[in-house]
């Protein structure tokens, strides 16, 4: 007997991982927008784990668009390989993290 296999997908490699769609995307990036913003406004600055180049990407994204939100330019720069720092003018001086 042949059986058909409905809503069956691939497995992706073991250590890598699966792209959202489009829909997951923009609640992703909505989310970021809020949460990242409100800790930005409330304190200037903010650290985020950003470990794929993906979540790079989006970071960038949230930033320019905070930017735009704003009329104020929202600055990232990578920290390490695991951490991005979203901040506002004057406040990207913030002390290194303790380790």
């Amino acid at each position: 007997m042949i059986r058909d296999l409905y809503n069956v997908r691939v497995q992706p490699e073991e250590g890598s991982s699966t792209p959202l769609t489009e829909e997951e995307e923009q609640r992703a990036r909505a989310v970021l927008f809020s949460d990242l913003g409100n800790v930005i406004a409330e304190r200037g600055w903010v650290r985020f784990p950003a470990y794929s180049p993906e979540e790079r990407r989006r970071l960038v994204d949230v930033a320019h668009r905070l930017s735009a939100h704003w009329g104020q330019q929202v600055f990232v720069e990578a920290e390490d390989e695991c951490a991005m720092k979203l901040y506002l003018a004057g406040d990207g001086a913030q002390p290194p993290l303790l380790r």
